[in-house]
C-alpha cells in the first residue's frame, strides 16, 4: 500500500495577475508621451487652400499660429477674424503678442521662430498682407502657409 492517497482530481491553476500593473502603466505611459495635447481651441473656421509644393517643419515647438477666417459663432460677425492662441485680437495686437511669444523661450531659440498663417481659403488677400505687415514691424520674418497637400484647382 501506498502512503500517498490522492483526494481529488485539481483543476489548472489560475492567471496570474502579477504582472497585469506592470503592462497598464508601460500602455499608460506610451499614450503619454505620443499624445499631442491640443494648443488652442480654433474660434474660426478655416479650409486649407491645396498646394503641391510643401514642406515639413522640423520643430513644432518654434511655431506660432495665426488664425484667419469667420468666426465659427454668428455673434462675431461673417467676416474673417484674426485669432491669437485662444481669443480674437485686432491687427495692433499682433506685435505684442510676437514679443510675448519670443519672451518666453530660451535666446538660442529665438532667430528659429517661425510664425505660420493658417488662413481660409476665402479669405481675401487684403488682411494677410496687413497681418503681414504688422509681423514685418515685430521683425518676425520667417513666415509659413499653412496648406493642405494636394493639386491646385482653379476657380475659372
Amino acid at each position: 500500500m501506498s502512503k500517498f492517497v490522492r483526494k481529488g482530481k485539481k483543476g489548472t491553476p489560475g492567471i496570474s495577475t502579477a504582472s497585469l500593473p506592470d503592462i497598464i502603466f508601460m500602455l499608460l505611459f506610451f499614450f503619454m508621451v505620443v499624445t499631442v495635447m491640443r494648443q488652442d481651441d480654433p474660434k474660426v473656421k478655416i479650409s486649407k487652400p491645396n498646394a503641391t509644393e510643401t514642406e515639413k517643419l522640423e520643430k513644432k515647438s518654434l511655431v506660432d499660429y495665426i488664425n484667419v477666417g469667420p468666426p465659427f459663432d454668428t455673434r462675431y460677425g461673417t467676416e474673417p477674424k484674426i485669432q491669437l492662441d485662444d481669443s480674437f485680437a485686432e491687427l495692433s495686437d499682433i506685435r505684442k503678442w510676437i514679443d510675448d511669444n519670443r519672451e518666453r523661450r530660451d535666446e538660442a531659440e529665438k532667430p528659429q521662430i517661425t510664425t505660420s498663417l493658417k488662413v481660409d481659403a476665402d479669405t481675401e488677400m487684403g488682411i494677410v498682407t496687413d497681418i503681414k505687415q504688422e509681423l514685418r514691424e515685430a521683425q518676425a520674418l520667417k513666415i509659413n502657409y499653412s496648406v493642405n497637400k494636394g493639386s491646385i484647382t482653379s476657380n475659372r
